[in-house]
């Protein structure tokens, strides 16, 4: 009886342990942004790929004047230490104490830039950027309410890609997560998938400016690549040797409302 007892205690905990970890979801994000923001992956990846620096050398390199802004960010490192976001150790000091150091985990490889300048890192801020979390907040209406338009219409009045033509601050960070996403996706794709071999075509249908197809295009330069999207993304787009840019008419705005 008493392992009985002893193994619905452990489950009872590993449950509360989850429900608080469901309450704070959003914390190791909005730290892993800070931590971004402040370039602190960039700083340790420049001393090398196995360096280990304290809060302390980090904050060294930093713009600021803040006296606590090294036990500050040791305190944000730890959290993000937990979630294996990065490594922590202790290293010890002349004096015979000891100070915890940090270092890059596996994942900080898709953080950081690569050598095409891209990571996940901006894709990761668009779902929580203002204007999405003030339709996440709206999520229940979808069940609510009901309706043929989607939360987003009902909560700015316009469909996203509307509105994207309205705001250039959003408009620049959906693009910028997207061609991001797209740089190290597909990269990835074309690199041990072999379906493109042999085509002579290829279209994308909301393909943003055109990045994915560049990246394609370039180790299958046989490919004429179309890429349609909505006048004001692609009024910009850069041009890429093999690939014509085609503007949706606006019949086609229905397909991404």
């Amino acid at each position: 009886m008493s392992e009985i007892r002893g193994g619905e205690e452990e489950a009872e905990n590993e449950a509360c342990l989850f429900a608080m970890s469901i309450a704070t979801w959003a914390v190791p994000f909005h730290v892993v942004k800070a931590i971004i923001d402040l370039n602190v992956f960039e700083i340790i990846r420049r001393s090398g790929g196995a360096a280990q620096l304290s809060a302390a050398e980090i904050a060294a390199q930093l713009d600021t004047a803040n006296p606590d802004a090294a036990t500050v960010l040791d305190r944000m490192l730890r959290l993000l230490a937990a979630f294996s976001v990065v490594t922590s150790s202790l290293r010890s000091l002349p004096d015979g104490g000891s100070e915890r150091v940090y270092g890059l985990a596996p994942v900080c490889k898709y953080l950081t830039k690569n050598e095409d300048g891209v990571s996940f890192a901006p894709t990761s801020f668009i779902s929580h950027d203002r204007v999405l979390t003030q339709v996440w907040n709206n999520l229940k209406d979808a069940v609510l309410e009901g309706g043929d338009k989607p939360i987003f219409n009902k909560t700015h009045g316009v469909g996203i890609f509307e509105y994207i033509g309205t705001d250039a601050r959003f408009r620049d960070a959906f693009y910028q997560g997207m061609k991001n996403h797209s740089a190290v996706v597909v990269k990835k794709m074309v690199d041990t998938y072999k379906g493109f071999e042999g085509l002579t075509s290829l279209v994308d249908v909301g393909g943003g400016t055109g990045d994915a197809l560049q990246i394609i295009v370039s180790k299958y330069p046989n490919i004429k690549a179309i890429n349609f999207d909505l006048p004001h993304v692609i009024q910009n787009a850069p041009s890429y040797p093999g690939a014509a840019y085609v503007q949706l008419c606006s019949s086609y705005l229905y397909v991404y409302d």
